[in-house]
């Protein structure tokens, strides 16, 4: 995942309020976080949207073999991996940002994302889950 850029979309603003009043239970105690294989076996053939502070974050899709390709809302996706890192899911999209690694957890909101190095910021939290592919503008781009 990239850093936060925010972007609402009209459609999920339903779901997003719904979910901002789910969060506070689920971001007090989260459980343990998940370890690469619960993140695999969690995510992939999955692609995910998530908020954070009630406001649409992105879109990231979950390939076999720790890739992923990552879009803010309306914006070009970026091909990247995921590997673990300590208690950390750490992503590379090979650009600028570097490697932006969260740790992940399963709750009963859904599933919940925190920045390394920024636990008491906001968290990142699942609006959506489906088996349908990222769709990416641009050419070559989407699985």
């Amino acid at each position: 995942m990239i850093p936060f850029r925010p972007a609402l979309a009209p459609t999920m603003l339903v779901t997003t309020l719904l979910l901002a009043l789910a969060l506070p239970a689920a971001a007090a105690d989260p459980g343990p976080p998940l370890d690469a294989a619960g993140f695999d076996a969690r995510t992939v053939g999955r692609t995910i949207t998530y908020s954070a502070g009630g406001i649409a974050y992105g879109t990231e899709q979950y390939l076999p073999d720790h890739r992923v390709l990552w879009a803010f809302e309306g914006d070009l996706c970026k091909e990247g991996t995921w590997f673990q890192q300590g208690d950390f899911i750490c992503f590379d999209y090979q650009d600028e940002n570097g490697l932006q690694c969260w740790t992940f957890f399963d709750t009963s909101a859904g599933l919940m994302a925190r920045f390394r190095g920024d636990p008491a910021s906001e968290p990142l939290v699942s609006l959506t889950e489906s088996p349908e592919p990222l769709r990416c503008q641009g050419p070559d781009v989407g699985a």
